[in-house]
């Protein structure tokens, strides 16, 4: 790209004005881990103060709770995971090198991208991530053979707004949580509530195909046009994908590169989940993961590429799994102490059943803040907010997705999720939080509006 220096006037007017805001954000913003480190010892500080418990009955309580979310961190690390190794397979990355021919035009490109992403964002958020980084590269390198001016930071932005709807889609970690049976939540559901009532909910449904609409409009009044002053990507961005190089040299390596054991692993699993669905079985999210294993083992050529592919995605993995025993045990200092009841009554009492689900997603997007992971946030929040949904008489389905709304929704503008897909595409969150912001005003509006129609 060019010189930074003489991009510092370029982009829309928002672009320019939240250059403030970039510099606070990558200066002063500390990573997702320290937040959860600092969160939890303001939460003990808090039920110190506000409960009357005992030293030693909050450090017991979050000693104990480290643990209780163990498998819900197993299967959040696994949608992570699976999502990356599939965007990576060689049929999905001959997918994005067709698609990526495409767009004829600069504002084609912009919209296709976002589409892109969007959709595969709500097939699975961990491929969503990775699809929309290496779609704006694929798309940047073939317009540029083409002659054709593209604003790359633009691309990039668009392809990381996909994600604003990924909480609404098949891997949303908040509704399949609550179908599953015997979840961290299920005291306070009383019993699982299907997915029919939240992510396939006709009212979910359309406020995501709404949100996408609106998102690609807004994204068509900002995109750079070619009066401005575009910052092209002067180098071809794309990537061979994970080389696998393995040598066969003994009858263990021949099986290794054989495509049978997965093949026949693959074929096995798929005719699991059609067991389980012929057979009345609802969608959690250990289906959700099965699901995509299946699919990736059907499209791996062997043993070799899978385990090439795993290790090249475990390293997005480890700093989940390093927080989600931290939010465990912030849930058992609140529960043992007893402040999860105080902040749900605090909630009721500025809240009605109209009001509840707006207010619900304006704290969850302040929670995500704090809390950057869907699935930590969700464990976080979402005993506080079924209990006071109870106590006013609010459908389960409204705080479940009011939580799931809100995470999604500050992901725009917190720097977390987009690490991944900005380490990919080789930029900072500098160079796309200007257009982000936008698809934060713009999603948030039919987010709200969706909450309030419902609750009505």
């Amino acid at each position: 790209m060019r010189n930074r220096t003489a991009t510092d006037q370029q982009g829309t007017v928002l672009s320019r004005a939240m250059r403030p805001v970039n510099h606070l954000v990558e200066k002063f913003i500390p990573s997702a881990l320290v937040f959860a480190i600092v969160l939890t010892f303001i939460v003990a500080v808090l039920a110190l103060a506000l409960t009357g418990s005992s030293p030693v009955l909050i450090i017991k309580s979050w000693g104990d709770g480290l643990a209780g979310l163990l498998a819900f961190m197993t299967q959040m690390a696994l949608v992570l995971l699976l999502g990356y190794i599939l965007a990576n397979t060689r049929p999905v990355r001959r997918l994005l090198g067709f698609l990526g021919g495409i767009p004829r035009s600069p504002i084609q490109a912009y919209l296709f991208v976002f589409l892109v992403a969007a959709v595969a964002s709500l097939i699975t958020w961990g491929l969503g991530l990775v699809v929309g980084a290496l779609l704006a590269k694929e798309v940047a390198a073939q317009g540029r053979e083409r002659g054709m001016k593209l604003h790359f930071p633009m691309l990039v932005a668009c392809g990381f707004a996909g994600f604003v709807v990924w909480h609404m889609g098949y891997s949303g970690s908040g509704p399949l949580t609550a179908a599953t049976p015997d979840s961290f939540i299920a005291e306070e559901l009383g019993a699982p509530l299907p997915i029919s009532e939240t992510t396939f909910s006709s009212w979910n449904m359309i406020a995501a195909v709404i949100t996408i609409a609106v998102v690609a409009l807004a994204l068509f009044l900002i995109a750079p046009r070619q009066s401005d002053k575009i910052v092209e990507l002067t180098r071809d961005a794309r990537e061979a994908g994970v080389v696998v190089e393995e040598e066969v040299l003994t009858p263990a390596d021949r099986v290794d590169a054989s495509r049978l054991p997965t093949l026949l692993l693959g074929i096995m699993l798929v005719a699991y989940l059609v067991i389980h669905f012929a057979q009345g079985g609802s969608l959690t999210l250990d289906i959700v993961n099965w699901s995509f294993l299946a699919l990736i083992l059907l499209l791996v050529r062997h043993p070799f590429e899978l385990v090439a592919l795993t290790k090249d995605a475990a390293s997005n993995v480890g700093e989940i799994l390093l927080q989600f025993p931290l939010y465990a045990g912030i849930l058992g200092i609140m529960q043992g102490s007893g402040l999860i009841v105080l902040v749900s009554n605090a909630f009721v009492a500025i809240s009605t059943p109209q009001t509840f689900g707006v207010l619900a997603f304006l704290s969850a997007g302040v929670v995500n803040f704090f809390v950057p992971s869907g699935g930590g946030q969700f464990a976080v929040q979402a005993p506080i907010m079924l209990t006071a949904a109870e106590q006013l008489g609010v459908d389960p389905s409204v705080p479940i997705m009011a939580v799931a709304y809100g995470d999604q929704w500050t992901n725009m503008i917190q720097p977390f999720w987009a690490l991944p897909l900005l380490a990919i595409a080789g930029l900072k969150m500098r160079d796309i939080l200007g257009y982000t912001t936008i698809v934060l005003i713009a999603s948030g509006l039919v987010f709200a509006a969706t909450l309030v129609i419902v609750s009505l």
